[in-house]
């Protein structure tokens, strides 16, 4: 492939089947199992970024957008009712949604520089707190990624900020794959306990 993904790109999840499969492992995910979240991100992930290149378009915030979106699946897990629709148009919600905020964020901060510098005066206390409550929740994830031990924060740089595949994380770092996955996968979570998440 001409374009590594940020995740492991692990196939289709369109079918029936594999919907009933998926609902099953987002239960088992919403009383705190790691091995069905793992499951669930190697499904779910591939999508997600998706959903998000298309939306944001700019690769590094869409990188920072799917980690968020995969953090909010894992937090929100208890809140999914597969009677509402399947996994994968949930995650899909959640992505589409989160993108589509990200975008107006930055078209916002860019409309603020563009009036800023129009009239050079004091900046508004307003307008400061909506700068920081839209910028605080990357910048608590960056703090979280600083939280990670040193093996399981290389995996995640590479794979979120480098663009790198698990398999090229894995070579890049001399090794085996289910390592790299495991690190990534307990990254993750570490992260997800960072910023206060409960499931």
């Amino acid at each position: 492939m001409n374009q590594p993904l940020p995740f492991d790109h692990t196939g289709h999840t369109g079918h029936t089947g594999r919907a009933a499969e998926l609902a099953e492992v987002m239960q088992k995910v919403a009383h705190g199992d790691k091995h069905a979240f793992s499951a669930l991100y190697d499904a779910l992930a591939p999508l997600v970024f998706g959903i998000v290149i298309k939306v944001v378009r700019d690769r590094a915030q869409s990188e920072e957008v799917a980690q968020e979106v995969m953090i909010d699946v894992w937090r929100q897990a208890a809140r999914y009712r597969a009677e509402a629709g399947s996994v994968t148009t949930w995650a899909a919600t959640i992505a589409h949604r989160r993108a589509v905020d990200r975008v107006r964020s930055a078209q916002a901060s860019a409309d603020r520089e563009h009036t800023r510098a129009a009239r050079e005066h004091e900046t508004a206390f307003d307008e400061v707190s909506e700068q920081v409550e839209t910028r605080l929740e990357s910048e608590q994830v960056r703090r979280c990624l600083r939280g990670l031990t040193e093996l399981q924060r290389q995996a995640v740089t590479l794979a979120y900020y480098r663009g790198l595949t698990y398999r090229e994380v894995a070579q890049a770092l001399r090794t085996p794959l289910p390592t790299i996955k495991t690190r990534m996968r307990d990254g993750l979570i570490r992260l997800r306990d960072c910023m206060g998440v409960t499931t």
